[in-house]
């Protein structure tokens, strides 16, 4: 599923009515249409007081458009207008003139907070003050009538987005943005829908489609790609009956130092897992024992050093290499990372952990990765990579640039995982808050390594790999809840969750989760 800009959306609107042969307001009401019946199939004439709150922009005429429909329709709907300015967008003066029309019951003009109306827990919110070109502050009263709102028991539904938040800019002001319970998007979702800083006013939306022309947006380079099920079906490579373990690749992980062999061991299994054919762990000699004992399928090399590694002598030809989860960062470690991505170019590399950390400080060594290593790094990482950012969006812009500059991918771990790979962006729909516990992203890099060994290519094991990271992760919770939820527990379910990728599934709206 594509993620367009604000631009490209307003775009798809004026050559769809083009190509259709129709007006703006039609596209409007085909819009309010569409709200209007999602709608009625949950409220079924019940009548529960509805306020709309309009802006008196493009937005605003969405709202007067579905007030209208709603009243003609019998619902108890009442229209307020945020008349904080005398200029007023076309089409929201053409459905103010055609909702007085069709009724008495005229939309409430407020010029203050004294017009703030009464609202009670059982009613309902719907929100179509502001919309995606949103490019100042929202301030005086309005911004009061905005935490109103948010005030209310009532439920609150966004049209579009939530007023205050801009499809693809960073917040003008934190305060002033709508807390919707839910959002109606049309025809696609919004980058702001999926970052943490903008992400949490959305905690669901579902996507109407308003018929936006199919030939533009198919062309149309999107903004970011957002990773649902659909798409990770095609990412399965089948197995072949006549294949045996060499087929499917040997992944070597490299990591570990002294109270931190267990890291190696879940990345280990996890490649194991994911399908990769062979799986070597090279680890400080304190950690043979431990390996083997912990993952018995997984073979060993041991490093010459007893607590940390030092020089990282390889008699195999992996096909993958996973490096840096628990590994520390003891100077001979460091020469044993420079050593490694020096003279081994030939396979993709994962690097995860202290092998970011120690590129972070030495920044030459991002120079010597072989092209489309993957990059896992958490945020305290990232910044000691990319430095500090000012917002999500800020975030983005960098990593863009780091990734280009030295042709890496990078995968941006969080609520909503970004893999990053020079101007694309894709964004992960799996995954829930008890992933949030120590291991779950040493799991993820043997989980990227096992696929890469596979065959896989890497932009597509980071992605492919993220969402299989966290379907595995949904699936445990369903037998433990998000606060038992261990690392290990992601392993387990990682075969569920190459099988679930073919369950068929009820239709559900697409959900955030923050």
């Amino acid at each position: 599923m594509k993620i367009f800009s604000a631009q490209q959306l307003y775009l798809a609107d004026a050559i769809t009515e083009q190509k259709q042969g129709i007006s703006s307001i039609d596209l409007m009401e085909r819009a309010a249409e569409q709200v209007f019946v999602w709608l009625d199939a949950r409220l079924k004439q019940a009548q529960v007081p509805i306020h709309i709150f309009c802006g008196i922009g493009n937005n605003g005429g969405d709202g007067l458009a579905l007030g209208r429909l709603l009243q003609n329709n019998g619902y108890n709907a009442t229209i307020y207008i945020a008349n904080f300015t005398d200029k007023r967008s076309p089409c929201f003066l053409t459905n103010y003139n055609r909702i007085k029309e069709v009724t008495k019951k005229w939309p409430v003009l407020m010029t203050s907070e004294n017009d703030f109306p009464e609202i009670q827990a059982d009613d309902i919110i719907i929100d179509c003050l502001f919309g995606i070109g949103l490019n100042r502050p929202i301030k005086g009263w309005v911004k009061k009538l905005i935490l109103h709102l948010n005030a209310q028991r009532a439920f609150r539904l966004s049209i579009d987005i939530p007023s205050g938040l801009s499809a693809n800019e960073p917040l003008l002001d934190k305060e002033a943005v709508l807390k919707a319970n839910h959002t109606l998007t049309f025809q696609a979702p919004k980058l702001s829908f999926f970052l943490p800083e903008t992400g949490r006013f959305v905690p669901y939306f579902e996507v109407l489609d308003i018929g936006l022309d199919a030939e533009f947006l198919q062309a149309e380079k999107p903004l970011a790609q957002l990773i649902l099920k659909r798409q990770a079906q095609q990412f399965y490579m089948q197995r072949e009956k006549y294949s045996h373990k060499g087929t499917y690749g040997h992944a070597l992980i490299i990591g570990g130092s002294k109270g931190k062999m267990g890291a190696v061991c879940l990345s280990a299994k996890a490649a194991l897992r994911t399908g990769a054919g062979l799986v070597t762990a090279y680890v400080p000699a304190s950690g043979n024992d431990i390996v083997q004992i912990a993952v018995p399928e997984v073979m060993t090399v041991q490093d010459a050093s007893k607590d940390h590694l030092t020089s990282i002598q390889l008699n195999l030809k992996p096909t993958s290499i996973a490096i840096g989860m628990g590994m520390g960062q003891h100077p001979e470690s460091a020469k044993a990372l420079e050593k490694i991505i020096s003279e081994n170019k030939e396979p993709f590399y994962v690097m995860d952990a202290d092998a970011l950390n120690l590129l972070a400080a030495n920044k030459p060594l991002l120079k010597l990765l072989s092209p489309q290593s993957i990059l896992t790094p958490h945020e305290g990482e990232l910044k000691r990579l990319i430095g500090e950012w000012e917002n999500d969006f800020d975030k983005i812009k960098r990593t863009k640039d780091f990734s280009k500059e030295f042709q890496v991918i990078v995968v941006l771990k969080g609520a909503h995982t970004l893999v990053v790979n020079g101007e694309a962006i894709y964004i992960n729909t799996t995954g829930n808050p008890g992933m949030a516990t120590a291991g779950s992203g040493d799991v993820l890099s043997g989980v990227i390594a096992g696929l890469l060994s596979q065959g896989y290519d890497p932009l597509l094991s980071a992605v492919f790999g993220v969402f299989l990271h966290g379907s595995a992760g949904n699936l445990s919770t369903q037998e433990r809840g998000y606060e038992a939820l261990i690392a290990s527990d992601i392993i387990e379910h990682l075969g569920d969750a190459f099988l679930d990728l073919f369950q068929k599934d009820q239709e559900e709206p697409t959900t955030t989760q923050n």
